[in-house]
């Protein structure tokens, strides 16, 4: 994958700014830095050939065109519908590949699925809450799903860890198959596994409720300690966090777009600097502040969606200090309730932390007309 610090900024730079006061939804915006592209809106299709890296984000994106280099998307729904010449990472609710990808594929999303007709040239790695697999792939697979199906052929060995796994009669698994999960495999007496099948057993009960329940407690004391920490920020800094949950609210698919840039663009900076000694402690500094954005860009969220109601319901205390950070408290706690639902709900928090990520970016870049 290319570094992209330097074209996470030449992006930002080149994005016009959105008005507040315009409702209407965004039009597709396609932007190119020598031969890599950037496409975001409601619903983009990509319909002409890259040359380079695609970065794509939208609430319904449709890949129709090769690209020669990896593709980074996220969306609603996401379609590939053309070749991928090296890798592609994607994340979102419903995901389908009926393109070929010529090397790796890395998926998380509600549901994900590989039509008959493509092919992955290396490894695979599947998250969802349905995982279909009707295509080939040419390494490895990796599944974590509360449904898989494979009806494809699998070069290398397949790992999956289910609520229930099916072999469909084209299944051809040549490495071998290691399966965890609650109900027994169903597999079509066609179905073809020259490596064997193993089993293997689930954690014991008690230790799996302890472990839950340790969960739960550890989970609870971070919700707190964020929405405290959201609370704060809104009445220590009420300029800076009015206007970074501005951005969130009005500005939604841009900070999808800048924060998901952002995710990707500074760990790789920081891995270059890490390969020069004089940039060691610049590299540090970096990743210092990536974690510091990624704390502060999930609160961000919280925040957000909390002044949003707040403006709504109790429009008549939205300027109150005190109201505002009630409300991001409760925003922060109100994000993480759904990211406990399964699949869907981590879907719902990484979206929030990356619009969270994005909205602090683009404040950073001052508005057309403004002095």
């Amino acid at each position: 994958m290319r570094i992209f610090s330097s074209l996470l900024i030449a992006t930002l730079l080149s994005v016009p700014a959105a008005r507040a006061d315009d409702e209407r939804p965004s039009a597709l915006v396609v932007r190119t830095m020598g031969s890599d592209t950037f496409v975001a809106g409601e619903a983009p299709r990509v319909a002409q050939a890259v040359k380079g890296d695609l970065v794509a984000t939208g609430g319904d994106l449709r890949i129709a065109a090769p690209v020669a280099g990896d593709i980074i998307a996220a969306g609603g729904a996401v379609s590939l519908e053309a070749p991928a010449g090296q890798d592609l990472y994607a994340a979102g609710c419903r995901m389908s590949l009926a393109g070929d990808i010529a090397r790796n594929a890395r998926v998380a999303g509600c549901s994900v699925s590989l039509g008959p007709q493509a092919r992955i040239g290396g490894n695979a790695s599947f998250a969802a809450g349905r995982v279909e697999v009707l295509g080939s792939v040419g390494g490895y697979l990796q599944a974590a799903s509360g449904n898989v199906l494979i009806d494809g052929a699998v070069a290398g060995d397949v790992d999956v860890a289910a609520g229930a796994l099916e072999l469909g009669p084209r299944a051809r698994i040549g490495g071998k198959l290691r399966y965890r999960g609650s109900e027994p495999l169903r597999q079509d007496p066609a179905a073809q596994v020259q490596g064997g099948i193993e089993r293997l057993e689930m954690p014991p009960r008690r230790d799996k409720e302890r472990g839950r329940a340790a969960g739960r407690v550890a989970l609870g004391v971070w919700t707190l300690g964020l929405m405290l920490l959201a609370a704060v920020l809104v009445v220590a800094f009420p300029g800076i966090s009015a206007r970074v949950t501005g951005e969130a609210r009005t500005r939604f698919g841009w900070s999808l777009l800048a924060g998901f840039l952002a995710l990707v663009a500074i760990p790789a900076a920081a891995v270059v600097l890490f390969a020069t000694v004089i940039g060691i402690p610049l590299a540090l500094l970096a990743l210092i502040d990536y974690f510091a954005l990624l704390l502060v860009g999930y609160v961000a969220a919280g925040a957000a969606l909390g002044d949003a109601v707040l403006k709504r319901w109790v429009a008549g205390r939205a300027a109150q200090r005190g109201w505002r950070a009630l409300f991001a408290a409760l925003g922060v706690l109100a994000i993480g309730l759904v990211a406990l639902v399964p699949w869907l709900g981590a879907l719902v928090a990484f979206l929030a932390l990356i619009a969270g990520m994005g909205a602090m970016v683009l404040m950073l870049k001052p508005r057309a007309g403004a002095a």
